[in-house]
């Protein structure tokens, strides 16, 4: 057995021997990232251990001397700059060794996710890590696993046995999960994030099997630092935090939200190419207002109703805070799901001294800005010609109307409270006006002109005139009959966005926009709607997921070694998004590119965002690469197979 830092490992190298000397040296030190390395199972059992303490590296050998030690990136374990498998495609074909904190092998190699391949390991293999007998004889490819496992997805009827089926594939055999999703991306995105993903947290106490993420409540109010250190890896590149306070459509999930940061992660690695490793989902629990949640026996979180004021600001506080001590300046945080009141003062707090990103505000505002942009190319004009109306003033709602306004303000060069003025905002009070300015919320007082008080929705639509309908209200149904014939009454092809979550949530389905309007609208939608024939033609609505943007926007900061998020980064992702969008996509009343492009598409926007760092003097890694689109590439994960020495 080897003690480090108080915790015992066995050794599967198989030293024997005293080695109270070798535990005592390690424990003396101060704390520190261990790092291990060995020669492996076949070699001559021998076996160092590296402490990073501080710049230095020093070996601590059996014997209990030290000497500075010349580390090969490619035989350390995770942490540090010095990345343990080099997970991108350009190193798919270097030989690894499968470390934990140990050389992984035997059964527990099996149980280790990160490197277990199941039948895929090879004769040589299965002797080297001491497999035989715990497999079956055959050895079967990837690409088989893949397809047998597609099979057996396929088979369930029911969508949350996918997601649960998805799970477990990630908790056993991570490089073949992500194999799946980035191959099969259309069938399988709807299955890991919206809209099952929803009822998923909605059912997250009942399902709940291990952890996947780190849970900070208020019991660890003042030691958020040290919570933070008991994460497995300790390279983090992203971080997607939510209190579940708002989670979709779906309100108030408390703990349970847990899915959303867990599903969006496994999005950052499958279309952005950022390694698993260097994610981390976290829930902030600050208790919940759910009452249905208080009373389940099933229920996962604090039993309480949430904390609010200064109690929550300085639990938020904290937690930034320990972030940026543990991670460093370049660690990506984005805020996922806050109820409005929230994500707004965290985003404007935080700003200015973290890496931080709100995906319902500025991931929303970028991917339906990218939509619109592209359909310009059917309808014609510039953003500055056209008229915006939103059913929905909250985080989605005013974040777009605020994108829009500044994109129309930099072609135009127009003030941007005159931009403003083309973008008029629906709350449940009816038609945000001057009237109102008292009693609105800071955030929907840009949006109040100077007009008469209307209540209903397609009054407001027969008085504003738009020419551009988008809904993010979270209500379903809401585009009715009579809203969506006054709009194909104005124009000749109204733009009609139904962007809330999940499908139930949608504002109109597909079917319904394409039928009312006659087949003239140009329809976006937020959940994914089945192709809709309509009078001998077929119409394949485009999904504005957030997650064409928020991967390769997340790719872009990290490779650029961005410091902060600049509203450019934004418009330059909404302009490298639309690039994509080809004339046969069009053709067929598509304004996004289709999903099975999506690491392309990743690829350019994450190029876009890092060249609009290095302009901005926001970025800082040095020398800018050359091209950015191939870099961005050769960094992005690779679910391949490694094989092991």
């Amino acid at each position: 057995m080897i003690s480090l830092h108080g915790t015992s490992f066995l050794n599967n190298a198989g030293i024997s021997g005293p080695s109270s000397l070798f535990s005592y040296k390690l424990n003396k030190l101060p704390p520190a990232s261990v790092k291990a390395t060995a020669l492996g199972p076949n070699s001559d059992r021998n076996i160092s251990v590296l402490i990073e303490n501080n710049d230095t590296l020093k070996e601590i050998r059996q014997d209990g001397t030290s000497s500075a030690a010349d580390v090969d990136s490619d035989l350390t374990v995770a942490g540090g700059d010095l990345e343990a498998y080099n997970e991108n495609a350009s190193t798919e074909d270097q030989l690894v060794t499968p470390w934990a904190v140990s050389v992984a092998s035997g059964y527990s190699l099996l149980r280790d996710p990160h490197h277990n391949k199941g039948l895929a390991f090879t004769e040589k293999e299965r002797d080297a890590h001491y497999l035989r007998g715990l497999l079956p004889p055959t050895v079967i490819s990837q690409e088989l696993q893949e397809k047998k496992l597609m099979y057996s997805i396929r088979k369930y009827q029911v969508p949350l046995q996918k997601y649960m089926a998805m799970m477990d594939l990630q908790e056993t055999n991570e490089r073949l999960f992500y194999k799946l999703l980035i191959d099969n991306v259309e069938e399988l995105l709807p299955v890991v994030y919206t809209p099952t993903v929803g009822k998923a947290c909605q059912k997250y106490g009942s399902i709940f099997r291990r952890p996947q993420g780190l849970f900070i409540s208020l019991k660890e109010k003042g030691k958020i630092h040290e919570i933070l250190r008991n994460w497995p890896q300790k390279n983090i590149q992203v971080i997607v935090v939510t209190d579940g306070e708002r989670i979709l459509g779906l309100g108030d999930l408390g703990c349970q939200g847990m899915g959303i940061p867990v599903g969006k992660l496994s999005l950052y690695t499958a279309l952005g190419g950022v390694r698993p490793s260097a994610c981390l989902p976290v829930t902030i629990d600050v208790g919940t207002n759910n009452e249905k949640l208080l009373k389940d026996e099933f229920y996962i979180g604090l039993r309480q109703r949430r904390a609010t004021g200064q109690e929550y600001a300085e639990l938020m506080h904290e937690f930034m805070t320990a972030v940026k001590q543990n991670y460093g300046e370049k660690v990506l945080i984005q805020f996922e799901d806050f109820a409005n009141h929230n994500a707004f003062d965290l985003l404007a707090k935080y700003s200015t001294t973290h890496l931080v990103f709100n995906d319902d505000i500025q991931g929303t505002a970028s991917v339906v800005l990218a939509g619109l942009v592209a359909a310009l190319k059917v309808v014609g004009g510039t953003l500055a010609d056209h008229r915006f109306l939103f059913l929905g003033a909250g985080e989605a709602g005013t974040g777009i109307a605020e994108l829009i306004a500044l994109e129309i303000s930099k072609q135009t060069n127009m003030p941007l409270e005159e931009a403003r003025k083309k973008i008029s905002l629906v709350d449940s009070k009816g038609l945000i006006v001057n009237s109102r300015i008292g009693s609105l919320q800071h955030f929907k007082k840009p949006w109040a002109h100077d007009r008469e008080p209307v209540k209903k929705l397609v009054d407001a639509v027969n008085v504003i005139k738009p020419t551009v309908l988008i809904g993010t209200s979270g209500v379903g149904r809401t585009f009715t009959k009579e809203v969506v014939e006054a709009m194909a009454a104005l124009n000749d092809k109204p733009i009609i966005f139904s962007l809330s979550n999940p499908t139930s949530q949608s504002e109109c389905t597909a079917e319904e926009a394409y039928k009312w309007s006659k087949g003239r609208a140009i329809f976006a939608s937020g959940s994914p709607f089945d192709p809709v024939e309509y009078k001998g033609r077929v119409f394949a609505s485009g999904q504005a997921n957030n997650a064409y943007i928020f991967p390769g926007f997340g790719l872009g900061l990290i490779m650029s070694g961005a410091i902060r998020v600049h509203d450019d980064m934004l418009l330059a992702a909404s302009e490298a998004l639309a690039a994509q969008v080809t004339q046969e996509s069009l053709d067929k009343g598509l304004i996004y590119p289709p999903f099975k492009n999506i690491r392309k598409i990743s690829a350019h926007i994450a190029a876009n965002v890092a060249d609009k760092a290095y302009e901005l003097g926001l970025a800082t890694h040095q020398p800018r690469p050359k091209d950015l689109v191939k870099y961005a590439e050769s960094c992005m994960y690779s679910p391949a197979y490694r094989s092991y020495r």
